[in-house]
């Protein structure tokens, strides 16, 4: 706001004070000293406009627009005004408004540069490339600057990316662009190297990969200074595209003589390298190789050129990781193709050796020899492991101690180590005994280590945290063969290890991963909120989170996480637009098409559509028919049943199943296969979720109109086409439910630190999927019943009351299966059932939804009795016979009643077991409990029970709720 250039106007010193107070948040202060100037200047327009963002921050929308209308239809053109509307259309999120503003000025002052420039940026917001580009042409002949020129020939990219048919883009928009270009090339007028990026740019998306090379080898190619090696790399891409090898190789070659620590040029060295042998190309006679130079083409020139590095390397000041890796990759590449030249570079097992004498106190060391593991015969892992520890410099105080680390350098070389074993499988292959002993070595290991980390800051990590991560995932090995004690020992370490280390993502993800598989959410909104997620991460780690905050019954909660993710998408669209006009603003226009697939990943994205559907359905269950009317709730959110918003064909998974550290061999570790599986879960699951939800949002849109029998007017007034397309949704959730169960009969098992499984299989082996699709039918029924009326309908109202009937069966089995302890002490141990809150969780939502649809039943019956009643009267007796629709409703309505007020008396039992469960006495027998470790249990344990009391609370709540409404349906 401050930013409003500098006019020396006597306007000015009159606005500045409704300036100050919109600046410090005194929106109402601001309207009234614009409502005081607007008495002594009436056509001061700029004053109105800055009344209306004070009412449109006060929550005032509708007067705020009338009056920027006002002002907008006055066509002004003074500057204040328009960049105080610019602010307001931005503010309400209507950014083609802006659009019109400009245009009318544009007309009004044909040869201002800034209002042409205001213009386009405009169409930039709103993605108008055709204006943009006769915007940027307009600019251009006003004043013939080249940024002007180049957005305009920009525009036209972006129509060929946007344009449907790819035929138009490589024909129309492209050559246009090539042309435009090309006529400022003959003429001598490009200036920055951003022009030069743009003529790459289009080339290149015509496959014109020899113009391009020749572009970038040219004169013009000498512009392009701002990247380290731009040239060089677009040249190899090039060469590239365009299959020559020689000179790719010849590039890398010399490339990797400059610099041998280049990883990416060894890779396209050995690329080359590989495809000239194929081809069998050999280096002509009399002239140049290539126009790079020299190349190699055989394996003994790779074999010598990486001996080389490696000598060069022996002379460097500082040690490069290289060559060393290079001569790794080199084996692997020759042992892949069947080669037996292998043996000239020497045995893998020594030069992985080698290589760790000389990096292993580097943290990289593990990550680097990571990738070369599987060049060791499995028969050579132990004794590889003991040749690295033979090495190490470990000092033990007494003979029967462990033996420590003297130094960082000594604890680093011993924690990769550690990596490699858990890596090689030998820690998997131990006894439960040896297991648990390597885990009290490993915390002995960490504890050490923390004497290293002292002078450490709060925002640093402890140099022995990966012990400790090491020993957790050990623990979670026993946890998952049975060992329950083992899953509290690791919250235990995990708590120890976050106290040391305050700012260890890697703890808090593990921390939130295991409560939220004991069903404590609680102490994760802490956890998560502590990791302070940036932008991005809330789509790529929010589903750790979002997907456990409404299951385990934290209402609240699950509202906020969901208002954190969905807030991120919606400023998404909103920030993106203003990246675009950056990038227009400082020609860096290669990134603008990035900027745009972006946009459109996020808008795409799994976790936006499944955290908009939960969000809606969450707000349903908590508000509907509770605070306002179920067809109020619909409406604000602007649903309806016919509309589908998610994009099915293009969902993109942006989570990060990688996010917790693993190192674990890969037969044990997140497979692709893992990732297909989930994605495909995930999608069958929100696709039940979205009909649900859908088909809810139908129940008010049916709402009871009185209808004589077998009318022709029912379709004409659109409420059969309701039921069709609620009939429809039906069908579509059947065939969602059909092809849920088909996936659930694989009985997948992703790793424990894999995807989290979605709440599927608990919905429907708890019954809940068959309530909810038989509430469904049921209002199919109910709604027949309307129109047939209740004469010739005994048939339907026997069909009713069975529904009924079997409703009220299926619910109370639902409650059966919510029946148990949810935390029990068997041997001295906890053990907790998150099932049974998940199906509690169910249970409400079910139940919830049976009183919507009760509630249209009611709306359908209640017209129905009120007619009956009056024939009754006109024909003053008292045996008009009652249909028995009405005791099968009200029969059912009873025991609706009954089931919900056992259930609230049930969660109040829970309440009272979980507040008597004295943990404080459970034996803490366990003699591997150190003291220090003893008090972090007591914590994890109190976090667990305290976190299923909330649970249970507001659970019970609800219900509560729920009971009301219930009491209500006397029809």
């Amino acid at each position: 706001m401050a930013a409003r250039g500098h006019v020396q106007d006597p306007n000015d010193r009159r606005l500045r004070p409704i300036y100050d107070y919109l600046d410090n948040g005194n929106n109402k202060m601001a309207i009234q000293q614009a409502d005081k100037l607007l008495k002594k200047h009436k056509d001061l327009h700029c004053a109105k406009v800055l009344k209306a963002i004070g009412l449109q921050r006060t929550g005032k929308q509708d007067e705020a627009y009338a009056l920027a209308q006002e002002v907008a239809a006055l066509e002004p053109t003074d500057d204040n005004s328009l960049q105080a509307l610019t602010i307001l259309y931005r503010e309400m999120h209507r950014p083609e408004l802006v659009t019109k503003l400009y245009e009318a000025a544009v007309k009004k002052v044909p040869n201002s540069e800034e209002y042409h420039s205001h213009l386009f940026m405009a169409y930039a917001r709103v993605g108008e490339y055709k204006k943009m580009q006769q915007a940027g042409m307009a600019l251009y002949k006003i004043v013939p600057k080249n940024p002007y020129y180049f957005w305009s020939v920009m525009s036209l990219i972006m129509q060929s990316i946007s344009a449907q048919d790819e035929n138009l883009s490589k024909t129309m928009f492209l050559p246009l662009a090539e042309r435009m270009v090309e006529k400022m090339v003959k003429e001598d007028k490009i200036e920055a190297e951003a022009e030069v990026e743009l003529y790459y740019m289009i080339l290149e998306r015509l496959e014109k990969y020899k113009e391009a090379l020749d572009v970038v080898r040219g004169k013009l190619g000498e512009k392009l200074t701002s990247e380290l090696q731009s040239r060089e790399n677009k040249c190899m891409a090039m060469y590239k595209k365009l299959h020559r090898w020689p000179e790719c190789n010849a590039l890398a070659r010399r490339l990797l003589l400059k610099n041998s620590d280049d990883w990416q040029f060894y890779i396209t060295y050995f690329d080359s390298v590989f495809q000239l042998i194929d081809e069998s190309w050999t280096p002509p006679a009399e002239e140049e190789h290539s126009l790079e130079g020299e190349v190699h083409c055989s394996i003994e020139q790779a074999v010598n050129f990486i001996e080389e590095r490696i000598t060069e390397e022996s002379k460097s000041s500082r040690p490069l990781r290289g060559p060393y890796l290079a001569k790794l990759e080199l084996i692997r590449r020759l042992r892949h193709r069947g080669c037996n030249d292998e043996y000239k570079l020497g045995d893998p097992e020594e030069l992985m050796f080698q290589y760790f004498k000389k990096f292993g106190d580097k943290p990289c060391c593990f990550t680097d020899l990571k990738v070369f593991v599987d060049l060791l015969p499995p028969s050579q892992y132990t004794k590889f492991i003991r040749q690295l520890l033979d090495v190490i410099p470990l000092a033990a105080a007494a003979e029967n101690e462990v033996a420590l680390p003297g130094d960082i350098k000594a604890l680093q070389q011993h924690l990769c180590v550690v990596q490699l074993s858990r890596l090689l499988g030998i820690y998997h292959a131990m006894e439960k005994k040896q297991k648990l002993a390597v885990v009290r070595e490993l915390m002995l290991r960490y504890r050490h280590g923390l004497e290293f980390g002292k002078s450490c800051l709060k925002t640093e990590l402890q140099f022995s945290d990966y012990y400790c991560l090491l020993a957790v995932h050990l623990l979670l090995d026993l946890w998952l063969e049975g060992e329950e004690a083992a899953v509290w020992q690791c919250l235990t370490l995990l708590e120890e290890g976050l106290s040391h280390s305050p700012s260890n993502a890697q703890f808090k993800l593990l921390l939130i991963r295991i409560y939220c598989r004991l069903g404590a959410f609680e102490p994760v909104s802490e956890l998560y909120s502590s990791l302070d997620a940036k932008h991005i991460q809330h789509d790529t780690i929010g589903y750790l989170l979002t997907r456990y905050a409404g299951s385990l019954g934290h209402y609240t909660a699950a509202s906020q996480s969901c208002n954190f993710a969905l807030r991120f998408f919606h400023s998404n669209q909103k920030d993106t637009s203003e990246y675009i006009i950056q990038a227009y603003k400082y020609g860096a226009f290669e990134k603008i098409p990035e900027f745009i697939a972006f946009r459109n990943r996020l808008n795409s994205s799994l976790h936006f559509a499944q955290v908009r559907t939960e969000r809606m359905l969450l707000d349903l269950l908590l508000e509907a028919n509770i605070s306002t009317s179920l067809e109020e709730s619909i409406k604000s959110m602007s649903l309806s049943p016919e509309e589908d918003d998610i994009p099915w064909k293009d969902l993109r998974d942006n989570r990060d199943l990688t996010v917790l550290f693993s190192w674990d061999p890969k037969d044990r570790d997140i497979s692709e296969e893992h990732r297909k599986l989930s994605l495909e879960e995930e999608t069958l699951w929100l696709r039940i979720r979205s009909l649900t939800l859908r088909l809810v949002s139908g129940l008010p849109t049916l709402g009871h109109t009185i209808q004589p029998k077998n009318s022709e007017k029912t379709a004409e007034n659109g409420v059969s086409s309701k039921i069709d397309t609620i009939r429809a949704l039906l069908q579509q959730l059947e065939a969602a439910v059909d092809s849920g169960k088909k996936f659930l009969e694989q009985k997948i098992q992703y790793p424990v630190l894999g995807p989290p499984p979605t709440r599927m299989a608990g919905f429907f082996s708890n019954g809940s999927c068959q309530c909810q699709t038989s509430l469904f039918y049921l209002v199919s029924d109910i709604y027949e019943l309307d129109t047939n009326g209740l004469e010739d309908s005994a048939e339907i109202q026997e069909r009713i009351g069975n529904s009924f009937k079997s409703l009220v069966e299926r619910l109370t089995d639902l409650f059966n299966k919510c029946k148990g302890d949810l935390i029990e002490v068997r041997d001295g141990t906890l053990k907790t059932h998150p099932n049974l809150l998940e199906n509690l969780v169910f249970f409400v939502e079910t139940i919830s939804i049976a009183l919507w649809v009760s509630s249209y039943c009611d709306s359908v019956l209640r017209p129905f009795k009120s007619n009956l009643q009056k024939k009754k009267k006109k024909k003053k007796e008292s045996s008009v016979a009652m249909p028995p629709v009405f005791t099968h409703f009200l029969d059912y309505v009873t025991e609706l009643q009954t089931l919900t007020s056992n259930v609230i008396d049930h969660i109040k039992g829970l309440e009272i077991i979980l507040t008597a469960l004295k943990l404080e006495e459970l034996s803490l027998k366990d003699t591997l409990l150190l003291q220090e470790e003893k008090k972090f249990t007591k914590t994890v344990q109190g976090k667990v029970q305290s976190s299923y009391h909330h649970s249970v609370q507001e659970i019970g709540e609800l219900l509560k709720k729920r009971l009301d409404t219930i009491k209500k349906l006397k029809i």
